[in-house]
């Protein structure tokens, strides 16, 4: 088994293309267009991969859509195990704009997984064969797979003795972290919904990571702040990185090439500010990509040194 287990259970395939403007009735011409393996785990697995992670990606597959998924998880090179379900797997469509230079992104609902289905996934994860020593669940849930699905996946991977870090949000979020996870990585939209507060400042941000950590919702949060850059905070220590200046092609991925870069880092032993310091530079090399490219190692690599960290 993978140091790293990334768990996708409404994975797509990310379609991304131009047009010279969006306007209604007209045929819009577009480019040719890109297909990518997608969804949150896919994507953190795409990466990580990428920074010579040991890693396996477990997600749902149906369909004509699902077998197409499966051939472009493999062109990744990211060994998978698959769980069918009945219906097709979704597709995401994401059209640039050249005339505005916007970005339009339209995201389907995924297939409806009935009780077995959903109870499958989570049989899976909890049969792996050897045991990872990360599990990443990142990404919604589809129709028809309860609220708790990720609190239920949080008591396994406990039992597996793995580190539990999870990318999701709603309802899901707060039923995991009440049942406690390793790191979750929410945006500040997020992180004010949980707090019921505006948190219109750094010292609001840090104190609102630091009660969830208190309360036992995690060990660590992982503060995604768009342009202004991003936020770890743990129990003892807080660090934060300004926001890189980056001529952005997509912001497609950015937040899981930030995850999977992370991760990655941890699992090959890098201590949580190092492996912070990569999260953020993955997570501004992914605007430089177009579509749903995610980050380039290269590129990480060559932004890392730009990444300051302050710890406050």
């Amino acid at each position: 088994m993978a140091d790293i287990l990334t768990l996708t259970v409404n994975p797509s395939i990310d379609i991304s293309t131009t047009v010279e403007k969006i306007a209604p009735i007209h045929k819009l011409r577009c480019s040719e267009p890109l297909r990518d393996p997608g969804g949150g785990g896919i994507n953190v697995a795409r990466v990580a991969v990428r920074f010579g992670a040991d890693v396996k990606a477990l997600y749902a597959s149906g369909g004509a859509v699902g077998a197409l998924l499966q051939k472009l998880v493999e062109r990744e090179g990211i060994p998978s195990q698959t769980i069918a379900v009945s219906e097709e797997t979704r597709e995401s469509f994401t059209v640039f704009e050249e005339r505005s230079g916007r970005e339009y992104r339209f995201v389907l609902p995924g297939p409806h997984m009935s009780d077995a289905q959903w109870k499958r996934v989570l049989k899976a994860l909890a049969e792996v064969e050897e045991r990872p020593r990360y599990v990443v669940a990142s990404g919604s849930l589809s129709p028809g797979i309860p609220d708790d699905f990720y609190a239920r996946a949080a008591e396994t991977v406990e039992t597996l003795g793995a580190k539990f870090v999870l990318d999701t949000s709603g309802p899901s979020l707060q039923a995991a972290l009440n049942k406690g996870v390793y790191l979750f990585k929410p945006n500040l939209r997020e992180l004010r919904e949980l707090s019921g507060h505006p948190l219109t400042n750094e010292s609001s941000w840090i104190s609102a990571c630091r009660k969830l950590i208190a309360n036992g919702a995690t060990e660590a949060v992982a503060l995604t702040l768009g342009d202004q850059g991003a936020l770890l905070v743990t129990k003892e220590e807080a660090w934060r990185a300004r926001g890189l200046e980056i001529e952005v092609r997509s912001t497609v991925g950015a937040g899981d090439s930030f995850l999977g870069a992370l991760v990655a880092s941890l699992a090959a032993g890098k201590d949580m500010a190092k492996a912070f310091q990569y999260g953020v530079a993955a997570g501004s090399a992914a605007l430089l990509s177009p579509g749903t490219g995610l980050c380039g190692r290269e590129d990480v690599e060559r932004l890392l040194a730009e990444v300051q960290l302050e710890q406050r």
